[in-house]
């Protein structure tokens, strides 16, 4: 019988850990915040930790915790529902021209990225077209049901940031596959709206925990409980905050398709494979006999023949997947390479000559405000991917060639 890829760790006072991280380093901080969140008493069964594991606010980047009972906010985080969707095309990279710069302008004019403040948001659509407003309408409903009951989140960038990428480790990418063929591929999630709504209830779950705070190891472990009204808000608020995150994303992906048709000037078809995948929310699931909720904090569901996406870096490969259903890491996969270092470290470590070299035969921004999300700044990727042979089988290896951050 083959050995498990894991490795287990037994946590005094709580429940044990999985790791999934052979070979690849894990922060000694990133383990404590794990313990920390082992010795909840709500955990169930065990927690499962990805090679991409890193160290968060509130929870740890790259694991799996299954609840029962109580959620917490925090682990879900406050890009609710962020996550990838990747299609392929009928393009071939001879299809292409040889200067790329043209395919990222026009795809940075098509949809509004990066983040500014003030009335003329540059992440912002300051005209929504009729697409976003047609979307708008299917998530309004339940938007308005949400806001009755707090008014606060009303008042979010909502509507104007349907159909935009964002900031930070957000990206729109043209890539390559191991036949040459074309895909397109995004990262993105629920915007502002999903932020003040992550925000809100990690905050209302620390009061509502009253003195009982003081006994967390973590004030941000602040945990709702099943069956009380503020649980049952946030479950709607988190599971609207994920739909609008999915019909975000496809969104973009439509206006990304057409913005590249508008510069080639030639049809192709798109969706020929297509995957759409969140990878910070939470979800009710089926597990060793037992209906519970799994918070996948950076890691992706691989159900068996389930496709997910795991990207690499700037400069590195990215990896369409089939979930192989592994029951020990509650059926997930890691959500990327995850991060090697902080971005203010990145900054102090790397230079500009240090990203250009690393991005070499990448169209993409060579500018130090993108430092932080430099390839060095991340781990191996095939690294990662050996770690969990034992959760997913790649279906398609992807290398990009255009690349727009926020």
């Amino acid at each position: 019988m083959t050995s498990p890829l894991y490795q287990r760790l037994e946590v005094p006072g709580g429940k044990p850990i999985k790791l999934w991280t052979h070979e690849v380093p894990v922060e000694p901080a990133a383990l404590e915040q794990l313990k920390n969140t082992a010795r909840l008493p709500f955990i169930y069964d065990h927690l499962a930790v990805m090679p991409d594991v890193h160290l968060g606010k509130g929870s740890t980047i790259g694991s799996v915790i299954p609840t029962k009972g109580a959620i917490i906010p925090a682990a879900v985080g406050v890009d609710i529902g962020c996550g990838m969707v990747a299609v392929r095309t009928s393009l071939n990279a001879r299809d292409l021209p040889d200067n790329l710069a043209g395919i990222r302008r026009t795809i940075e004019y098509a949809i509004p990225h990066g983040k500014s403040f003030g009335r003329h948001d540059v992440g912002a659509w300051h005209d929504a077209p009729h697409l976003v407003d047609d979307s708008w309408k299917l998530l309004a409903k339940r938007f308005a049901q949400i806001t009755a009951k707090y008014p606060l989140l009303a008042k979010t960038n909502n509507r104007l940031h349907l159909g935009t990428l964002g900031g930070g480790n957000h990206f729109i990418e043209v890539c390559l596959d191991e036949a040459d063929a074309v895909w397109l591929m995004l990262h993105s999630g629920s915007r502002g709206v999903g932020n003040a709504i992550g925000r809100f209830f990690i905050e209302r779950a620390k009061k509502d925990m009253g003195n009982a705070l003081g006994n967390l190891p973590d004030v941000d472990l602040a945990y709702l409980k099943e069956g009380t009204k503020h649980f049952d808000d946030y479950v709607e608020a988190v599971e609207w905050a994920q739909d609008y995150a999915r019909a975000n994303r496809s969104l973009m992906m439509h206006m990304l398709v057409e913005a590249v048709r508008i510069e080639l000037q030639r049809p192709f078809e798109a969706q020929l494979e297509a995957v759409n995948c969140h990878h910070n929310y939470v979800a009710r699931e089926f597990h060793f006999g037992e209906d519970i909720f799994v918070t996948r904090k950076g890691a992706v569901s691989a159900k068996p023949g389930e496709l997910g996406i795991i990207p690499g870096s700037m400069g590195a490969q990215s990896f369409i997947v089939r979930g192989l259903g592994n029951p020990e890491s509650f059926c997930s996969c890691s959500h990327g390479a995850g991060r090697l270092m902080s971005r203010h470290e990145a900054k102090r470590r790397f230079s500009l000559a240090d990203h250009q070299r690393a991005t070499a035969g990448v169209e993409c921004r060579k500018d130090l405000a993108v430092i932080d999300e430099t390839p060095g700044a991340y781990k191996p990727i095939a690294k990662v991917m050996a770690a969990q042979a034992d959760l997913v089988e790649v279906v398609h290896t992807l290398k990009q060639i255009v690349c727009v951050k926020g």
